[in-house]
């Protein structure tokens, strides 16, 4: 078990342990320390806009200086930018300072390394070691120095923009894209401007307070009233660092990352470049693996979170997946999440096949789906609830193979999660609710 680090790096509070200054500093420190040790070479810090990234770039800069490596800071950048850079830069490691979708007074660390994908658990480990043994500094001629990288932008655009073929042409595609006020907002409107698009935005003034706050991927009712509004042909919005998407079609109904994934897996196969399965989550929606066996293509879930969605991708030898957020991975193009990069590749089709949005996303049908978070004061475990069980297999019975229950404690908060999902919305909100009140009355026996 790692003391620190989650599933994606480490999370939490400004100015709670151990989201600190003294904190960040001291795993600066002893990440330089893991990476000296394989001798020469520099590290990578990127950041998004939230206010707290000057005081943790800074942290992180001296304590990579003291165990004597090199810093290149990058400034505001997508984290899959940073995982780009940290891999055509033959970096040691790239450094994340961001909460990806949470709000301002959060944030958080995350690396990539020289791979581009997230460091092997070793790695961590050695750095966890370091983070509990005394911080000493390397002689003064030793230090490591900084320095900053003027180009990063410019190179992340053009291997966005590399992602889809130079000849397809976007010039009379009207289209909103909403940046969240995050890291992506001196990014995105280039890429889709510099491919042809005509591009209005929302989302690009970060204050360092502002970031995900009423837009981008996770509210995306702004982005829908902006392109019922100016008449826009899609809209795209794309969370505070910039490894989500969740698009909005010309009728203004939000296409999630579930239908932007059969999307893109439909377009792999007819192009006859489709490998492996596509990998989802316990959360992907029963409509989508629906939809993939009628293209004939299986559906393989991961635990929720994009760690073992790419750990699935590898043993498969998969190159799709992703969750219902619209955290998208798309291997044979880049070795992260990215959501410019899915955008993309859902407008490559668009083109190719002259349909709308609307049209594409139309093969495959969505399950109404109803979750309901049950809080608990006690660790439970819902398997073992034997009379919740009990209902659970008496409504999988009644839905057959056309619904899904899923049964959870929550890994980050006190509840039990139940997610029901099925054909007819009335009939799963009260099979939901059902299962919900059973679970209440067990936690309370």
């Amino acid at each position: 078990m790692k003391k620190y680090f989650g599933t994606d790096g480490i999370r939490g509070k400004v100015g709670s342990y151990p989201i600190t200054a003294d904190f960040l500093l001291k795993l600066g420190w002893a990440t330089g320390r893991v990476f000296a040790e394989e001798g020469q070479g520099f590290v990578l810090v990127g950041k998004d806009t939230r206010i707290s990234g000057y005081m943790f770039e800074s942290a992180l800069e001296a304590g990579l200086a003291s165990a004597g490596v090199d810093t290149h800071l990058l400034g505001p950048m997508p984290t899959p930018g940073i995982a780009y850079l940290t891999r055509t830069l033959r970096a040691h490691a790239g450094i994340v300072i961001s909460a990806s979708h949470n709000p301002y007074y959060d944030n958080g660390i995350k690396f990539f390394s020289v791979q581009g994908t997230k460091l092997p658990d070793e790695i961590e480990h050695k750095i966890e070691h370091y983070l509990d043994s005394p911080m000493t500094t390397v002689e003064s001629a030793k230090l490591g120095r900084a320095k900053r990288i003027g180009d990063a932008a410019g190179r992340y655009i053009e291997f966005c923009k590399s992602t889809i073929p130079t000849a397809f042409d976007f010039s009379g595609l009207k289209m909103v894209v909403d940046c969240a006020h995050g890291s992506t907002y001196h990014i995105a409107p280039h890429v889709f401007s510099e491919v042809g698009a005509k591009v209005e935005t929302i989302g690009t003034d970060p204050d360092g307070l502002n970031i995900n706050e009423r837009c981008g991927a996770t509210s995306p009712d702004r982005l829908v009233e902006k392109v019922l509004e100016s008449g826009a042909d899609l809209g795209v919005a794309l969370d505070g660092d910039g490894d989500r998407v969740i698009m909005v079609d010309h009728r203004g109904e939000i296409v999630d990352g579930d239908e932007l994934i059969y999307i893109i897996a439909k377009s792999r196969l007819q192009k006859g470049v489709m490998d492996g399965p596509v990998v989802g989550t316990l959360m992907t929606n029963l409509g989508m693996e629906h939809g993939l066996q009628q293209l004939g293509l299986e559906l393989v879930r991961a635990k929720v979170g994009d760690r073992y969605v790419m750990e699935l991708l590898e043993q498969h030898n998969g190159i799709l997946g992703g969750e219902n957020s619209g955290h998208i991975i798309c291997l044979d193009r880049t070795t992260t999440g990215d959501g410019i990069i899915s955008a993309l590749q859902v407008m490559a089709e668009m083109y190719q096949t002259g349909r709308s949005l609307h049209e594409l996303k139309s093969g495959m049908k969505k399950y109404p789906q109803i979750l309901i978070n049950v809080k608990t004061d006690k660790r439970a475990n819902p398997d073992e609830l034997e009379a919740v069980q009990k209902t659970k297999l008496k409504i999988e019975k009644d839905m057959g193979d056309q619904g899904r229950i899923l049964l959870r404690a929550s890994g980050t908060e006190p509840l039990i999660r139940v997610m029901v999902e099925g054909i007819e919305e009335n009939s799963v909100r009260n099979y939901a609710q059902q299962l919900a009140d059973e679970v209440k009355k067990a936690l309370a026996a």
